[in-house]
């Protein structure tokens, strides 16, 4: 009896193995292997170093000057208490241009690399605009078609346009859930095809007619950029942005079993280097005396649209509502490059906050807290 049930426990998970394959589930393998059987029930900040990625080579460090009163003044007692209850693992803010104030939890460090999650969806727009400028592509205004010329032959794909992708207005049929394993984000950030996971997704509305925020518009726009500069992105982004801005460490943007980065996530970097990206849209687009990119396309970038009930530009999270109006770049678990225009501030949070709670528009609640305290008191 014994040797029966063996038998028929070993023919069904051979039959369960054979149906994922079969229907394009295999990714789910790797995700337990990275989660569940390392401990974990989820994706994690310190993901980079289980994923082939490829990396954003740095120039000439530039590290931050500190500010006369650099750690001299303590965190607010409620703010501390609330970095720690969401798992802060960085707390940067960055005043005048000069590193203001630094702390780190549970082991982290100036040098670590945690992983950026959405934030490099700004990063791939920025990038985007940049190509723009090189006159790679015609302006964000472009077809897409215009790249992938099958696209004039599906529903509603002859209309899209990269704007719609940055803007999160493309209309796809991609469900943003985090947690269901058998949906688009899950196979994006686990499987071995991202062309797999995005170009098979279709459309379910017109795009330009409705802001959905959905992984596959950044992931797609990024097929774009890649075939507009013919080379891998994360070596656009050292030439563009790692170099000219002095990040100090080299960075990983993980990529699929093709080469291709995961632009929708995943550039793997530390703190510091994070905030120079907020710095770049408080110094125009220039670091020091050159100039970076076009300050045009970075107001564009932090303008909020219609369709967004003013919560999203392109690649930015916004919230003009607030006293302290403040845009900022999000990734999963509360990763946040937080730019305050009328305070001079770049704050960087980087951490494990799950289910964190978010305000009407969508937008996390901690990150107003978190602006309202640091202006309070810095």
């Amino acid at each position: 009896m014994t040797i029966k049930l063996l038998k028929g426990f070993l023919a069904t998970i051979a039959l369960l193995i054979a149906l994922a394959y079969t229907f394009r589930y295999d990714y789910l393998f790797k995700g337990i292997r990275e989660t569940y059987l390392r401990g974990e029930t989820g994706s994690t900040i310190d993901d980079g170093k289980y994923f082939p990625s490829n990396l954003i080579v740095k120039g000439n460090p530039k590290p931050w000057e500190k500010d006369s009163l650099y750690n001299k003044k303590s965190l607010p007692k409620d703010l501390v208490e609330d970095l720690k209850k969401s798992k802060t693992a960085s707390f940067i803010i960055i005043k005048n241009g000069k590193l203001l104030h630094e702390e780190y939890w549970d082991g982290y460090n100036q040098n670590s690399k945690t992983n950026s999650f959405s934030m490099a969806k700004a990063v791939t727009v920025l990038l985007t605009g940049k190509a723009i400028e090189d006159e790679k592509i015609k302006s964000i205004d472009e077809k897409y078609s215009d790249f992938y010329e099958n696209y004039k032959n599906v529903d509603f794909g002859k209309d899209l346009k990269l704007v719609d992708l940055a803007a999160m207005e493309a209309g796809l049929n991609w469900d943003e859930n985090y947690k269901n394993p058998f949906l688009p984000n899950a196979k994006a950030y686990y499987g071995k095809s991202l062309a797999e996971a995005v170009f098979l997704c279709g459309f379910k509305e017109k795009p330009g007619t409705k802001f959905e925020y959905q992984s596959g518009s950044t992931q797609l726009l990024g097929f774009a950029l890649r075939k507009a500069v013919n080379k891998p992105i994360a070596e656009y982004a050292s030439e563009k942005l790692w170099k000219p801005l002095g990040m100090e460490q080299n960075a990983e943007w993980t990529k699929d079993d093709n080469g291709m980065e995961k632009t929708f996530c995943c550039i793997q970097s530390n703190s510091r280097d994070f905030a120079k990206l907020g710095q770049l849209f408080l110094d125009n687009g220039k670091s020091g005396e050159s100039q970076v990119i076009n300050p045009n396309f970075l107001t564009a970038m932090q303008t909020p649209t219609k369709l967004s009930n003013g919560a999203y530009g392109m690649g930015l999270w916004i919230n003009n509502d607030a006293v302290v109006k403040h845009y900022y770049f999000w990734g999963l678990y509360g990763q946040y490059i937080i730019v305050v225009p009328e305070k001079q501030m770049v704050i960087v949070r980087t951490g494990t906050y799950k289910n964190q709670p978010k305000d009407a528009k969508g937008r996390p609640v901690q990150v107003g807290f978190i602006v309202d305290e640091v202006g309070k008191n810095y």
